[in-house]
């Protein structure tokens, strides 16, 4: 069975839509294999970061860093993106006319002459793949004997080389199944000279209803036909295996009643020749890995050159990710994500520097300037590295002006591009403040003429005001209707220039004011306005995003950022907040019992580090997908007493390579004993006294976020009704799966799936043992797949049902989830 492996040169990992993969299977060495590690070593360890490794021929030198001759230059360098998957071939069985799920061809190899009966203008094999020339006033084409049927089956392949237009008129190349019926086919044709990819239906070589596609070699380079229920669909991919429906319709009456053949068929009309590359014809694709190469070093024996590569899974870049800040600064950071509309931070200034400091600068990332402290007549005093906002754990700065004209405050000059951004897009401002003085400027802005003027303040009543002109001299004042916010309490206001709202402390106050729009903004004074109204209290975490339409409801939640942390929202949305600020799209999400966590709001600790919190208090897994750039999180209900009806394979003890398998009965697991807590609760002992008096004492320390003190004592007795006296398993069940008929299944097999190992040994306990998985290493060679699965006994997780004849037995089945 042949393995793929593809490298994204110049691609960029955080973009994985946006890579171009190349083919490089060839220099593998396939005598040495590819060999790929994922997940953890038992149920109670961590998963690991996923590793691959193989060794890659490198006689042309083309793998060489820094090689000016390489086809790749100059993109062979550290963090390339790789993947890896295994291409399952289909075996045609029985008598003909075949289901065309059976047709199946990796090129690699002699010519099938029996199954492709049909070859013109010099198509034929080429390095492995089926090359078809697109020659000026040629027609060439690969074609199979008429024995295929289409109803409930499907065909695809991979498009290696798409052809070029070249300066041809007219350039078509078609992946098509024919009827009896000349003319009447269906499949993709690619339009080389328009650059259109086709869905085609065609009667009599026409289809004035087909759906055409832009093509695109990275979301097109795997093309499927598919006919189910009445319905044939044309599909796309660029991987194999996460298809996109381009075209359905009621499946034609001759594809029903036609035996068809399978047509790869190319012209040309004018211009300069060239050729289109099929491979891996009826293929399934199960990928196994995707990541980053971590380098390409060339090794030489003789005259012989190799490159060694060891790449490592999504978690390498994870882990190299600076320390996160507070959950404020890193929604600030990230937010902008959320909105919906073309929106960006322009300048943030968290003003959380030390007490040394005599600036703020902005982490905004866009080279505004930092805010520089300005001092009004004589006195008073503007001091660093006070208590910032209550759960950002920061510091931010204090005001103490003399007077209300006599003391310091900042200003910056934000530059010429925000000053160019203030004429396109709609300005927001952010601000986190506390004070007991009214009459006072949070902040304010304007252009260089001071015809463009807005500042918020507090009113000599307190109430959140903004003042604001397009024309210079007077301002314009709008009072909103907020009350009396210099109470001494921290608040947070958002002024949304879309809609012309404000909205303090996580809520909209009124309606739509009567500001004018700004433009030009570029100079910012905070704490202050042109020398007068001079604050007296703290500011912090002041922010200015520009946004094409309404962004001020997403900045709202910032408000909890900073008070709560967001303690209490649920562990699921948790690890999708923390993703974000990993600058992950989305985190997949399996399960559905997600308890309320406990904040994570102050810096300090990587993104890792706090998701791997989160896994631990809800006894849940994090890992790595092996198919596309993403983190997947599994919460502990996946587990929950398993259905064989969900396994995903079933095999006899005696196809397992008998050599590594063992029963493990020790204390490797065992605990009896947890003393477990949680921020700002109580410490709780449970344990189980038979246990205890059986074996000794073997206590575990357990400090998790859960919300509640309950919370934390399941957790306990969950994690001790299930250690207290594990049951022997089997920790390692070695598979040699490519000589299996269950290949496609044993692949299916990922990360806390399960299956049953039958027909054990009469020394064994019993007949059958249900395992899940928790992490494995395969081996990918010629012609052999071996995956030693790490498992653990798949009834540790098994809990009570009411009434449930194999999860309700008294005595036997009494662990109750949670």
């Amino acid at each position: 069975m042949p393995v793929l492996v593809e490298v994204g040169w110049g691609g960029l990992v955080q973009y994985p839509w946006s890579i171009t993969w190349t083919d490089i299977t060839s220099r593998v060495d396939m005598v040495q294999g590819v060999t790929i590690s994922r997940g953890a070593s038992d149920e109670l360890s961590e998963t690991q970061p996923g590793s691959c490794s193989m060794v890659l021929d490198n006689e042309d030198g083309a793998l060489t860093p820094g090689n000016p001759d390489s086809p790749y230059f100059p993109f062979v360098r550290r963090n390339a993106p790789i993947r890896v998957s295994q291409a399952v071939m289909p075996v045609r069985t029985g008598a003909a006319p075949y289901s065309v799920s059976m047709l199946g061809d990796d090129f690699d190899g002699i010519l099938d002459t029996a199954r492709w009966t049909n070859r013109y203008g010099g198509a034929g094999l080429v390095d492995g793949r089926l090359r078809i020339p697109l020659s000026p006033g040629v027609s060439s084409g690969f074609q199979s004997a008429r024995e295929w049927k289409l109803p409930e089956s499907s065909v695809c392949a991979r498009m290696s080389t798409p052809p070029s237009a070249n300066g041809s008129s007219a350039a078509l190349s078609n992946f098509v199944l024919d009827s009896a019926t000349n003319g009447s086919r269906l499949g993709f044709q690619h339009n080389v000279a328009t650059g259109m990819l086709r869905c085609v239906n065609m009667v009599g070589f026409v289809d004035g209803a087909s759906v055409d596609l832009e093509y695109s070699p990275i979301d097109h380079l795997w093309l499927r036909i598919r006919e189910t229920s009445g319905l044939v669909i044309w599909e796309t991919s660029g991987d194999g295996w996460d298809w996109t429906v381009r075209r359905t319709l009621a499946t034609p009456a001759w594809v029903s009643s036609d035996t068809l053949v399978m047509s790869l068929t190319t012209s040309r009309t004018g211009g300069t020749g060239d050729y289109v590359e099929w491979d891996l014809l009826g293929a399934q694709i199960r990928p196994r890995f995707w990541g980053m190469v971590n380098e390409f070093p060339v090794q030489w024996e003789g005259l012989l050159s190799s490159v060694s590569i060891t790449a490592t899974d999504l978690f390498k870049r994870l882990n190299r990710l600076p320390a996160l800040r507070s959950m404020l600064a890193e929604e600030i950071l990230s937010s902008d994500t959320l909105t919906g509309l073309f929106s960006f931070l322009s300048a943030y200034y968290p003003l959380g520097e030390p007490p040394s400091s005599l600036s703020a600068g902005s982490i905004a990332g866009s080279g505004v300037g930092s805010l520089a402290p300005v001092q009004v007549s004589t006195g008073g005093t503007l001091e660093f590295g006070t208590e910032g906002p209550p759960e950002t754990g920061e510091t931010c700065p204090t005001f103490t002006p003399a007077s209300a004209s006599a003391g310091l405050y900042l200003t910056a000059d934000l530059g010429d591009q925000v000053q160019a951004d203030n004429a396109f897009y709609l300005i927001h401002i952010e601000a986190f403040f506390r004070t007991s003085t009214t009459g006072r400027v949070i902040c304010g802005l304007y252009e260089p003429g001071f015809e463009h003027q807005l500042t918020l303040l507090l009113n000599g009543s307190g109430i959140l005001t903004i003042e604001h002109t397009e024309t210079g001299s007077p301002v314009a004042t709008v009072t909103t209707g907020t009350g009396n916010l210099a109470d001494g309490n921290w608040h947070h206001v958002v002024y949304d220039g879309s809609t012309k709202r404000v909205y303090v402390d996580g809520s909209p106050v009124g309606s739509t004011l009567s500001v004018t729009s700004m433009s030009g903004l570029r100079t910012l004074h905070v704490g202050g306005y042109r020398a007068a109204r001079l604050w007296n209290g703290q500011i912090a975490h002041l922010a200015i995003h520009h946004a094409t339409g309404p962004a001020g409801p997403v900045y709202t939640t910032h408000y909890e950022a900073g008070m709560t942390g967001f303690a209490g929202e649920a562990a699921d949305w948790r690890m999708e907040r923390l993703a974000r600020y990993a600058g992950l799209e989305s985190v997949t999400i399996f399960g559905s019992t997600h308890d309320l966590v406990a904040t994570q709001g102050p810096a300090g600790t990587g993104v890792v580090a706090r998701m791997r919190e989160i896994e631990a208090t809800e006894s849940g897994r994090l890992y790595a997908e092996r198919d596309y750039y993403g983190l997947a999180y599994q919460s502990r209900d996946v587990r929950y007493n398993p259905d064989p009806g969900d396994e995903v394979f079933v095999i006899d003890y005696a196809d397992l390579d008998t050599l590594g398998v063992q029963l493990a009965d020790d204390d490797q697991k065992l605990c009896n004993q947890v003393e477990a807590a949680r921020p700002g609760g109580a410490t709780q002992r449970v344990n189980a006294p038979s246990s205890v008096f059986a074996f000794g004492v073997y206590e575990q320390q357990l400090n998790i976020l859960k919300s509640s003190d309950n919370s934390v004592l399941d957790a306990a007795y969950w994690l001790v009704s299930r250690y207290a006296n594990p049951q022997p398993e089997l920790r390692e069940v070695p598979i040699e799966a490519a000589t299996m008929p269950e290949f496609l299944d044993i692949l299916d097999a990922d990360i806390s799936s399960y299956f049953t190992v039958y027909n054990l040994p009469a020394q064994a306990a019993s007949s059958e043992m249900r395992v899940t998985v928790e992490g494995y290493t395969e081996t990918i060679k010629e012609q052999s797949h071996v995956i030693q699965f790490r498992t653990s006994a798949s009834s540790t997780d098994s809990v009570w049902v009411l009434e449930d004849p194999v999860y309700g037995v008294l005595d036997v089945t009494t662990r109750l989830a949670y």
